[in-house]
């Protein structure tokens, strides 16, 4: 199974961002850290300590916890869990909350073996533009303290289709990146998320986005950039140098069970799938009474089939059509002879040795082929 541990606080919230954070306060950390212990207490009594071979910290901004809460929460951990000796274990941090040495050579310690750093861009216009609390000098210190204490699995976030940027402009910063030699990078689409503030900004016409023909130079040029410097793309927004695909990612697409814990966590368990409460104190009292996996919904037949076929295209592994034969008693090709003729002939699929895969253009429109799919 995977592990996956949300860390809800952050210095601020970025302008593009809609994931569940709030601000950071010592007296809420306390009391997510005493909760974050109960619960998993509570599950590793349910499970009966239940062996991971991922564990990822995610949020929010993990490096944000202090050192007294990474004392309580890590040796709990491998109390009420069995972690497997050769864990690929994560932690997400924003180069501006890694820049303490110590503070890095202690995740070391309790057993942190790859580190998930924030960048989101090298260009410190954009990264202001972002509302991101660090500078481009900053993300490139904190990767090199994170080399010089030890980490030799580091991925970097990037985030491209910024407001004024064009295709040359991205590829610079993916030179940029390249040069420090990350083992792993995630390249993700700016998404406007209702309710941010760059969507009030978009819908107010105060900021224009590239447009689509540019966005898609920048994706697809991008993706052959990284591939020639030697990453190798398995994923949509993925890239990874030989040996460090992201284990826990990975797990995800296909289709394996996970553990969420803390707010607005997510889990998928035997056929079920449940959330916690998104807000804090929500979550609290239910860790409280002692009421967390309960409701939820188990998932039938067709909505098995859907996410086989949605999570397996966006890797470039593709859909085994055997696989997905045997799940459903049904042909793939055949349910969707006309799709899948006209997507070949545009260049959007490719299909070898009984699997489906999207090629880099079929990629930069995947949820528009997804929709038209029949499951």
């Amino acid at each position: 199974m995977l592990l996956y541990i949300h860390v809800p606080f952050c210095r601020g919230k970025c302008r593009y961002c809609n994931f569940v954070s709030r601000p950071f306060d010592m007296a809420e950390v306390e009391t997510y850290v005493a909760s974050l212990c109960a619960e998993m207490r509570l599950w590793g009594k349910k499970l009966g300590r239940p062996k991971f071979e991922t564990v990822y910290f995610g949020g929010g901004t993990p490096s944000l916890l202090p050192p007294w809460a990474l004392s309580r929460l890590m040796p709990e951990l491998r109390r009420q869990f069995d972690i497997d000796p050769a864990v690929e274990w994560t932690f997400e941090a924003n180069p501006d909350s890694a820049l303490d040495g110590q503070y890095l050579k202690l995740l070391l310690k309790y057993g942190v073996n790859r580190l998930s750093l924030g960048v989101q861009s090298l260009s410190d216009a954009d990264l202001q533009f972002l509302g991101r609390p660090h500078d481009a000098a900053q993300a490139v210190t904190a990767y090199t303290l994170a080399r010089q204490v030890g980490f030799a699995n580091i991925s970097l976030d990037f985030i491209w289709g910024l407001p004024g940027q064009r295709e040359g402009h991205w590829l610079e910063t993916l030179k940029l990146a390249v040069r420090m030699r990350p083992e792993h990078l995630s390249c993700y689409g700016l998404t406007v998320e209702e309710g941010t503030p760059l969507a009030a900004d978009v819908a107010a016409g105060g900021v224009a986005l590239p447009g689509e023909n540019e966005q898609g130079r920048m994706y697809v040029r991008g993706a052959e950039l990284l591939e020639e410097m030697g990453y190798l793309q398995y994923e949509v927004s993925n890239f990874a140098r030989m040996g460090f695909v992201s284990r826990h990612n990975s797990g995800y697409w296909e289709g394996r069970d996970y553990l969420g814990l803390g707010p607005a966590a997510v889990s998928t368990l035997a056929g079920a799938r449940f959330a916690n409460p998104s807000d804090l104190g929500e979550w609290v009292a239910a860790v409280r009474a002692g009421k967390v996996g309960q409701g939820g919904e188990v998932l039938g037949q067709a909505e098995k089939a859907r996410e086989m076929v949605m999570l397996s295209l966006r890797t470039a592994k593709g859909l085994r059509l055997a696989a997905y034969r045997q799940a459903t008693g049904r042909d793939f090709m055949k349910d969707n002879e006309g799709l899948v003729t006209a997507l070949r002939q545009n260049g959007l699929i490719r299909i070898s040795a009984g699997h489906l895969r999207l090629t880099k253009n079929g990629f930069l429109v995947s949820n528009v082929i997804l929709e038209r799919l029949s499951y």
